[in-house]
């Protein structure tokens, strides 16, 4: 009789303990590893062994699943390019104001004359101011008692004619000192011929009010007038 070489016994691998088996041939079959499954049996010489009663599944790593990705930093806009409130300018503080520059005070000088006599030299005042290169329309001749002869001469042709060459400004204009109109010349000729003391000392308060640069005083105008062309400037008067 021949001898037949003995089979290796097959362990089929058994469920754990607790699982029963819910029908006889799935306790008989074998378990077979799925398509695509990540678990696979151990190799059957591993099953051979004596001490393997199941076989342990193999431990996949776990695949990481990828997140949002991070967006690249913004640039930050142009400072010009940010929103916000307008700016608006600065408004410089109030400081202390300063007082504004007094005005040059006219030069004041006084030409000595009786009443009698105060005609003559304001009319010898007013030549040499047009020698010196002063022009008619810049001379004012005032006069405190009697009008000037030739103030009575204009107003011949009627007063509407006489105060037009003061508005024109192109002559020599004479008036009384006590004038109320608009009018302011380079140099004024106040005539005291006549009158009070206190008329010529009006007077020659009203005629630095109608001068510009000069004031020239025939007569006696009073204190004030003196003591004007005593301590005022010498610049533009007449020669002596």
């Amino acid at each position: 009789m021949p001898v037949f070489p003995e089979e290796p016994e097959i362990h089929k691998s058994l469920p754990g303990p607790g699982v029963p088996f819910p029908r006889e041939s799935d306790a008989q079959a074998l378990p077979t590893p799925a398509v695509g499954s990540s678990t696979t049996t151990a190799p059957s010489a591993a099953a051979a062994a004596p001490s393997a009663a199941t076989t342990a599944p193999s431990v996949v790593a776990p695949v990481p699943v990828p997140g949002p990705r991070s967006a690249p930093p913004r640039p930050a806009p142009a400072r010009a390019d940010r929103p916000g409130p307008p700016r608006t300018a600065r408004i410089p503080k109030p400081g202390p104001r300063r007082p504004a520059p007094a005005a040059p005070q006219p030069a004041v000088q006084l030409v000595a004359a009786t009443t009698a006599q105060a005609l003559d030299r304001a009319d010898e005042a007013v030549d040499q101011l047009l020698d010196a290169g002063r022009k008619p329309g810049d001379i004012l001749v005032l006069t405190v008692g009697e009008a000037h002869p030739w103030q009575q001469h204009e107003l011949s042709f009627g007063e509407e004619r006489y105060w037009a060459q003061l508005a024109e400004g192109g002559d020599v204009f004479y008036a009384d000192a006590a004038l109320t109109r608009p009018a302011r010349r380079e140099v004024v000729v106040l005539v005291v011929n006549g009158g009070t003391a206190g008329r010529a000392a009006e007077a020659y308060t009203k005629a630095l009010g109608h001068t510009a640069a000069l004031l020239v005083v025939c007569g006696d105008a009073g204190p004030a007038a003196a003591a004007a062309a005593a301590a005022g400037p010498t610049s533009g008067r007449l020669p002596a």
